[in-house]
């Protein structure tokens, strides 16, 4: 089944196409343009990323929203974990900010809400995951982006960062990948191939 991912990042698009094998997943086209991310919460972001691209394009279309949360900082930088150090940080400026902020070995958590929307059936379904962990001292490996080489998955390998892991060891724990087996599983379960 073909699905249009709501997004104009490449990296995620070619994540979600490894995590959602049976599919095609699909680059949302560069002359849609997607709405702010002004939502409070990550369903709410994801749910007007993926209903805005159904919208232009008439595509069954999924969308994830997700980021960091730090029990140190009451949930935070959550929903602005992309633009924690400013609007146009990069990861690396968001990642100095979280380890400046957040004492090592802290409790963090990634979340991940990923959404159906198929308007031609009114179909609109959420998918929420979710991974824990904790900050390691400083970053380490080159794999992965954003906040992965300083959080230490709680269910991976004693002591490595997620940017330290293979393509198949994060898939298999990280929020995104938990999220994208559930969607599969449902889309399975519903005979959408």
């Amino acid at each position: 089944m073909r699905l249009l991912l709501a997004t104009h990042n490449e990296h995620k698009r070619r994540e979600l196409a490894r995590l959602l094998p049976e599919h095609e997943v699909a680059l949302l086209p560069d002359a849609v343009e997607l709405p702010p991310e002004d939502g409070q919460t990550f369903t709410e972001n994801a749910l007007g990323k993926a209903r805005a691209a159904a919208a232009a394009t008439g595509e069954v279309t999924i969308a994830d929203d997700s980021g960091i949360a730090a029990a140190a900082l009451g949930g935070a930088p959550g929903i602005r974990s992309a633009r924690y150090a400013g609007e146009h940080a990069t990861d690396e400026q968001n990642l100095a900010k979280l380890l400046a902020e957040v004492p090592a070995g802290d409790t963090l958590e990634y979340v991940c809400a990923l959404v159906y929307v198929d308007r031609r059936n009114a179909l609109e379904r959420v998918f929420q995951e979710r991974c824990r962990g904790t900050l390691a001292t400083q970053p380490r490996g080159i794999g992965g982006f954003g906040y992965d080489p300083a959080f230490l998955p709680d269910d991976g390998p004693p002591g490595l960062t997620m940017a330290e892991l293979s393509d198949a060891q994060k898939d298999a724990i990280s929020h995104r990948g938990r999220a994208a087996r559930a969607l599969a599983q449902w889309l399975a379960a519903q005979g959408l191939h």
